[in-house]
């Protein structure tokens, strides 16, 4: 079974529906704070929608249930971890966002470091935010293409594009309430697919949990450090990932920043990790299930790689309609642009204190939206590179934001926690940091779910001790 007209049609659909949506927004775009900011109007449930629908993306959506399918199910331990870490953002970093008109998150470092200490962090973000969502641009083309036999390339720029526009004419605003459509849209396709296997499955749900008794593993005690998925390196790597990407990164900050009040954004973004550890259960039940459900079905063809598991049951055993429901789902996966956040880190922090500080608004609207598309560009690129990547696109994509997550959450923990570090400390802590990171991942010493721990752990240490030195008077 391909796919026919019936379900080309839905996901054109979805494609034509959700670029005018969130292209309706730009009539609302007067200023750079309408245009980055939403003028602080989204309620906490909003909040709470697109950070879930921020954070699961097309890399969550394949990736989860083919690394279940593989026989891992130890990822649900890293989400453990996200909801501590919410709290902590919630109590540490949120609060010291609402004091005062902040665009992005690295203003805070600037108020207690200086231009330096900003500057190197906003840099950090802005490279591996491209690099990471450009990989997950790529993983949403790949899905598309197994099931269209469309080339990679072309999907790329297609999705792309249409990423492209509804942000540009809609700012942050078409992009919270794009997410908020599309995490109700992910989470049907998902149960669909779910319902669609239990039904095909022989014995149905006794069938699985047979299965997963048998087969698979939840907790991991192991303490090998190169291991990925354990339950030390979820608690203490996922919490230290989520302080990282939902507390400092411009990506999610901006969210929390559009929000009411500091009351309100503290609601959704608790909320948030509730949810998205039921979701992440849910993904790998299906993993479990496509598992269970291929011992006694062939497969229809043999996989290049686990990524696909879910594709190809998508297209080969649900009905017409229903399969172009699921793919549009997925494509509703990626489709929260980091490009907008990315813009608004160039505007803020380099464009308007170094090079026109006297911009007016007007100017600025103008160069903010030619960032985006710059920054839109870039992550199609990477996405072309990406089709060379040979590991899980989960794995690669998370990877790449731990990578650099450790020596930027390590110095808004000092700015937050300590009044003595001064901007010269600081630095020496994050290029240490980013150091021992990069021996890390070269030598291969730890899995990644480890990097922002480590990388934090580091870069606050030598910056608590070198200040003493770097930084007396």
């Amino acid at each position: 079974m391909v796919l026919n007209w019936i379900d080309y049609a839905v996901i054109a659909a979805y494609l034509v529906a959700i670029t005018a949506f969130g292209s309706w927004f730009a009539r609302f775009q007067k200023t750079t704070r309408d245009y980055f900011l939403t003028d602080r109007s989204v309620p906490w449930w909003a909040i709470c929608f697109t950070i879930v629908a921020t954070e699961t993306s097309t890399l969550s959506f394949i990736g989860v249930p083919a690394g279940a399918y593989a026989g891992n199910m130890t990822f649900l331990q890293l989400a453990i971890g996200y909801i501590v870490g919410r709290l902590l953002v919630s109590a540490l970093f949120i609060p010291s966002y609402f004091r005062g008109e902040l665009f992005t998150s690295y203003e805070l470092l600037n108020r207690r470091f200086g231009p330096p200490v900003k500057n190197v962090a906003a840099v950090i973000f802005m490279t591996t935010r491209t690099f990471a969502d450009g990989i997950r641009l790529f993983a949403t083309a790949l899905v598309i293409s197994v099931v269209t036999q469309l080339p990679v390339t072309w999907t790329v720029i297609v999705l792309g594009a249409a990423m492209i526009v509804y942000t540009v004419r809609g700012g942050v605003s078409a992009v919270i309430w794009t997410d908020v459509v599309q995490m109700f849209i992910y989470v049907g396709g998902a149960l669909l697919v779910f319902f669609g296997l239990l039904q095909q499955i022989p014995g149905g749900w006794g069938e699985v949990t047979r299965t997963a008794a048998e087969h698979f593993t939840i907790l991991d005690l192991s303490t090998d450090p190169k291991k990925v998925y354990t339950l030390w390196a979820g608690l203490l790597g996922g919490v230290a990932l989520t302080l990282a990407t939902h507390g400092t990164d411009q990506f999610l900050v901006q969210r929390l920043l559009s929000a009411r009040s500091a009351r309100e954004a503290s609601t959704g973004l608790i909320l948030s990790g509730f949810i998205v550890f039921a979701q992440f259960t849910l993904f790998l039940l299906i993993g479990v299930m496509l598992y269970t459900f291929y011992q006694h079905t062939p497969l229809p063809r043999a996989l290049g790689r686990t990524d696909e598991v879910l594709p190809l049951f998508v297209v080969t055993s649900l009905p017409h309609g229903i399969s172009g429901f699921i793919i549009a789902a997925i494509v509703a996966a990626a489709l929260s642009p980091s490009i907008n956040a990315l813009a608004a880190t160039t505007v803020n922090d380099f464009y308007v204190k170094y090079l026109r500080p006297d911009a007016d608004e007007p100017t600025l609207m103008r160069v903010s939206r030619n960032a985006t598309v710059a920054w839109g560009i870039a992550q199609i690129a990477v996405a072309l590179g990406a089709q060379f990547v040979t590991r899980s696109v989960l794995d690669a994509g998370l990877g790449i934001l731990s990578l650099a997550a450790g020596p930027v959450l390590g110095a808004f923990l000092v700015g937050v926690l300590s009044k003595r570090t001064g901007p010269r400390g600081m630095l020496a802590g994050m290029i240490t940091g980013i150091v021992v990171l990069a021996w890390i991942w070269w030598s291969g010493a730890l899995a990644w779910t480890w990097y922002a721990f480590v990388g934090a752990t580091v870069t606050s240490g030598v910056a608590l001790a070198s200040s003493y030195v770097l930084d007396r008077k």
